[in-house]
């Protein structure tokens, strides 16, 4: 696993990911989005990496350009991490609460995307952040890093430890998955991912 340096520009974003998974859990993130920068934040240091975002995006315009092309960087910079991903647990899941949210998520770095987002918030925007876009991110990130997502918020009242909590299983998961397994093959009986 070697640290990757992601560059996405498009017509409505300029975004850069510097991602480490060998880190410490050391994040600068600025993508003029606050309650994204605290996910961003929470999932760099619960998984361990070392993470750079930094995001000038059309915010004018609403939050979905950013959170998209943020979440399709990190998942970039994670599948250009984990490289032929040879070594790796490949899996890995967590239960994660917080308060009274209580967040289930597993995911399968199997090279092959699939998401399924179940977060049950019911408020339009947690700051400046549509609810409705952090599922997206969560999708996106699952699509760009070619892993199998799985994401329940089980229960809560609140919507922000609702958000908060599934990032963080999502950290833990993570934090298993891209852990060496003690072997140097591909986890696959294909031989490859």
């Amino acid at each position: 696993m070697t640290p990757t340096t992601i560059e996405r520009r498009t017509n409505e974003t300029r975004v850069i990911v510097e991602l480490d998974l060998t880190g410490e859990g050391q994040a600068q993130v600025s993508t003029g989005i606050g309650f994204l920068d605290h996910l961003l934040t929470a999932l760099a240091r619960h998984a361990r990496f070392d993470l750079v975002v930094r995001c000038d995006g059309d915010l004018v315009v609403d939050d979905h350009h950013t959170v998209e092309d943020v979440a399709l960087s990190l998942g970039n910079a994670l599948d250009g991490a984990l490289g032929d991903r040879a070594g790796i647990n490949r899996f890995g899941d967590a239960t994660v609460p917080l308060d009274e949210a209580l967040s289930r998520v597993a995911i399968d770095l199997s090279g092959r995307p699939f998401a399924d987002v179940n977060l049950g918030l019911r408020r339009e925007t947690i700051g400046t952040l549509a609810t409705e876009n952090i599922a997206h991110f969560l999708r996106s990130l699952a699509l760009s890093a070619r892993m199998a997502l799985h994401v329940d918020v089980l229960k809560g009242d609140n919507d922000h430890h609702r958000a908060e909590s599934a990032f963080k299983a999502l950290a833990l998961a993570l934090k298993h998955a891209v852990s060496p397994s003690g072997f140097t093959d591909v986890p696959s009986t294909k031989g490859v991912l």
